[in-house]
């Protein structure tokens, strides 16, 4: 079956999606199909691959939007399947359609909500805006998005609450499947704790807090930056990821008086990544918005002991005082109580960690990349093929 999958990042950009499509299209590929992914990226010919990719490169935005239109269309050509893995769709859910063959998508936002967001025309959180109406620009926007997600045969939801804000938005509860995001990181990392935080250049005495997110708004770190200024000097903040509010953020830093303990580390390479996560003694996600984080799910992967904001999918990874700790969005107290007590309880901490890496279990990446297969085998009316023998090759 010839598959042709969209992305709006992919290595060496940094984000979820980057890690997703290569995770899952080189699980289709090895599964027996033939799979394209058409994707912006800042490199104009990645290489190492088993499947074909089709670099867009970055440039003025209408101008992007049409060649990745336009390379969706040919690509799709005698294609038996395309698969969406971005918000702003349009564009080549109509390439898809114009083809004529069956589309997937995969909501890991609601894209008006982002958008419109990000614009300025609105300042609520994502958990008010699915409820709420709003002027002409907002309703146009989900009416338009209402339409590209109709032409799909089905809708794929990462986490619980990604499904109820797609049948919030008007869609048929039974055209939209929960597929779990997966687990993509190495099934081992072998540097201890002690050995990464060499390679890292950090002091044997400091307390690691790690948040990775992109910088913006919606985030939150100003507020994990606010909490840290009331902990022990040897606390330090390191920030994996770039954003819109690098500014803002270290301003804050600068207004408490702790910039020397907020270290914002830029785009990491995920492999590095790796390094950072077993090398912290614990990770923050103060965010208004998350679909269900692939980082979270590494960071119970590798054992890390998680505070996270009780909102959107992160309650469904982490349970406060079961295998983590949880706070509201911005909540300075909350992130302060959260994490002194995962510094300061040893023994609490190694049963959130235990329970963690029980739980995670369940978000094996061949499990979750099988129901996947199957669901676009089904869709697309072809038999599940014969996986390729990839030792041999």
């Amino acid at each position: 079956m010839k598959i042709v999958i969209t992305s709006p990042i992919f290595p060496p950009d940094l984000g979820g999606p980057a890690t997703y499509v290569p995770s899952l299209a080189t699980y289709l590929h090895d599964a027996g199909h033939d799979v394209t992914v058409v994707a912006f990226c800042s490199d104009p010919e990645p290489k190492g691959w088993p499947f074909k990719v089709v670099s867009v490169p970055r440039c003025w935005m209408p101008l992007r939007y049409a060649k990745d239109f336009f390379a969706v269309l040919r690509e799709t050509k005698g294609a038996d399947l395309l698969y969406i893995n971005e918000h702003l769709a349009f564009h080549v859910a109509l390439a898809g359609r114009l083809r004529g063959i069956p589309m997937v998508i995969r909501v890991c936002v609601d894209g008006t909500w982002e958008i419109t967001h990000r614009l300025g025309w609105h300042d609520d959180p994502i958990t008010e805006f699915i409820h709420k109406s709003y002027d002409w620009r907002i309703e146009w926007a989900r009416r338009l998005q209402k339409l590209w997600w109709s032409w799909m045969k089905r809708i794929i939801a990462p986490s619980q609450f990604l499904k109820s804000v797609v049948v919030g938005h008007g869609m048929a509860d039974q055209r939209v499947e929960l597929i779990h995001n997966a687990y993509h990181g190495p099934l081992s990392y072998e540097p201890t704790r002690e050995e990464a935080r060499a390679t890292l250049g950090l002091p044997a005495d400091r307390v690691v807090l790690l948040s990775i997110c992109r910088l913006m708004i919606w985030k939150g770190v100003d507020g994990i930056i606010r909490a840290l200024a009331r902990m022990p000097e040897n606390h330090h903040l390191y920030v994996c990821g770039d954003g819109d509010e690098l500014d803002n953020w270290t301003g804050v830093a600068e207004q408490l008086g702790i910039a020397d303990r907020v270290h914002f580390l830029g785009n990491v390479a995920h492999a590095d990544v790796m390094g950072w996560i077993r090398a912290s003694d614990v990770f923050i996600l103060n965010s208004s918005y998350e679909g269900l984080s692939h980082t979270l799910l590494e960071v119970m992967w590798m054992g890390l002991p998680a505070a996270v904001s009780a909102v959107c999918g992160n309650p469904e990874l982490i349970e406060d005082r079961i295998n983590g700790r949880t706070f509201g969005f911005q909540d300075v107290d909350g992130i302060y109580d959260a994490v002194t007590d995962l510094v300061e309880n040893a023994e609490q901490r190694d049963v959130y960690v235990q329970r963690s890496l029980e739980k995670i279990k369940d978000f094996a990446r061949d499990g979750i990349f099988d129901r996947t297969n199957r669901l676009f085998c089904g869709i697309a009316g072809k038999p599940v093929p014969t996986p390729r023998n990839t030792d041999a090759s």
